[in-house]
């Protein structure tokens, strides 16, 4: 990286086992990607709930040429936990990000088309086809743009998958997309 891993704790004692373990966790994004110019880590305790305990958020910024990823993890009981979801977040938009910088955009047969129907502060979304058919999408499955950016009627697509709630949407992205002709 050309510049130093900044690490933040809010809320909480700074804890050398933790900064080792996000070290770690770097290292092994930069030997899979390493164009990383700089990575800022915050880990903080959200708060104190009466029958939770505390609840750790963790969010990555990471600098690469001319983009910026962000990952954010919120309400884990575990720490560990969520640098875990964080870091795996971190490593599949690198990988995509990889991808489109390379020009290796995949189409996939099960990719669908819809709309954003409605979209929850707390991290998830129904997208609703043509058909009429809704689809639950969370954080997780927004590829691009961040999730933050998804607005209500922001045209998408996306890859279906059956699971046992119902019909979800994978690999939610907007923006040119290229198709077989």
């Amino acid at each position: 990286m050309q510049r130093p891993l900044q690490i933040v704790f809010r809320n909480m004692p700074p804890s050398d086992a933790v900064e080792t373990h996000i070290k770690e966790k770097v290292e092994k994004l930069e030997l899979f990607y390493s164009h990383i110019i700089g990575c800022n880590a915050t880990v903080e305790i959200a708060g104190k709930h009466q029958h939770q305990g505390n609840l750790f958020n963790v969010r990555l910024d990471i600098t690469v040429p001319g983009s910026e990823l962000v990952v954010n993890r919120d309400m884990h009981e575990d720490m560990y936990v969520a640098l875990r979801d964080a870091f795996d977040a971190a490593k599949r938009q690198l990988e995509d990000y990889g991808r489109r910088q390379r020009g290796e955009t995949k189409f996939h047969e099960g990719e669908l088309h819809g709309n954003v129907a409605r979209i929850f502060p707390d991290g998830f979304g129904f997208i609703e086809t043509a058909d009429g058919r809704e689809f639950y999408f969370n954080r997780d499955n927004v590829v691009n743009p961040d999730f933050d950016k998804l607005e209500v009627g922001s045209a998408v697509q996306f890859i279906e998958e059956t699971a046992d709630e119902g019909l979800q949407a994978k690999r939610v992205s907007v923006g040119k997309h290229h198709f077989p002709g």
